[in-house]
């Protein structure tokens, strides 16, 4: 796997400045800079916000943050928000910054880039962050998974994690299941399901190996005859080759003799990409 793009570290996204550099290291007002809307991690840790305020009481702000003009006299930031939050606590008034024209799906790419790098995204963090590339900017899982570096199989199963119930996403976000506990659960096909296991997961500190032998065991009882188990196992399959086309949560219903498809859209733009995809539009 080509890992250039991330191989290449930090400095691709802030370089280090010299005596040619055309980027220069500016001091701006903190109270100029606004953070972005296109942050991908949704916490901080306020204990290892105040670690960094520490050493930049002792030593300063070694690296400056990165940021975008979006008006006079007004920046958006691109990188380095610990930075920024932890400048804050200390009631600093300025520092130091990189400008840079940036587009805004660029914006997105580098935030993601920057956390994976530093790994402080969880999976859920990063399966929205890769979901809105997908749906806001049209970018391909391929040509997500160059960008950051990753595989494409490693992208579409974090993007999988969206389509668990809400409550689980939760447990996710907040450790108490691991991403080797979300991804026994998306074995199952049943919500409900998800959740009672999910449920007894948390409240019995359950193992990943757990887990899949506890997944595992609730499908096979789902199941009535191979038969059954192999058509449940062909839908499934083209839930995901449907999701993965259309970058979005999928559902076939199927009965008997007849059912349906629901397809999930977040906004009109997002449905005019879907039907674009569909060659309806």
């Amino acid at each position: 796997m080509d890992r250039k793009v991330l191989g290449r570290g930090l400095e691709a996204l802030i370089p280090q400045t010299s005596a040619d550099s055309k980027e220069k290291v500016q001091s701006l007002k903190v109270e100029q800079i606004i953070t972005s809307r296109f942050q991908p991690r949704l916490t901080f840790s306020q204990e290892k916000i105040q670690e960094l305020a520490g050493s930049i009481r002792e030593q300063g702000v070694i690296q400056p943050v990165l940021v975008r003009m979006v008006d006079t006299d007004r920046y958006e930031l691109i990188a380095g928000e610990r930075r920024l939050r932890a400048v804050k606590h200390l009631g600093l008034l300025e520092i130091p910054a990189i400008v840079r024209r940036v587009a805004d799906a660029d914006v997105l790419e580098m935030s993601i880039i920057e956390n994976i790098q530093r790994e402080e995204l969880n999976a859920l963090e990063e399966a929205k962050a890769y979901r809105r590339l997908a749906q806001e900017f049209g970018h391909t899982q391929d040509h997500i998974a160059n960008r950051v570096g990753k595989d494409k199989t490693s992208v579409s199963n974090l993007l999988r994690l969206l389509n668990l119930p809400e409550k689980i996403q939760e447990y996710l976000s907040s450790n108490l299941i691991s991403f080797g506990h979300a991804k026994a659960l998306l074995s199952l096909h049943d919500e409900k399901r998800q959740s009672l296991i999910c449920e007894r997961i948390v409240k019995q500190g359950l193992s990943v190996r757990q887990a899949e032998q506890l997944t595992g065991g609730g499908h096979r009882l789902k199941t009535k005859g191979s038969k059954r188990k192999e058509q449940d196992h062909e839908i499934r399959s083209m839930e995901e080759k449907l999701q993965h086309t259309l970058g979005t949560k999928v559902r076939i219903h199927h009965g008997k003799k007849r059912g349906k498809i629901e397809i999930e859209y977040y906004s009109l733009d997002d449905l005019d990409r879907v039907l674009r995809l569909l060659h309806l539009k």
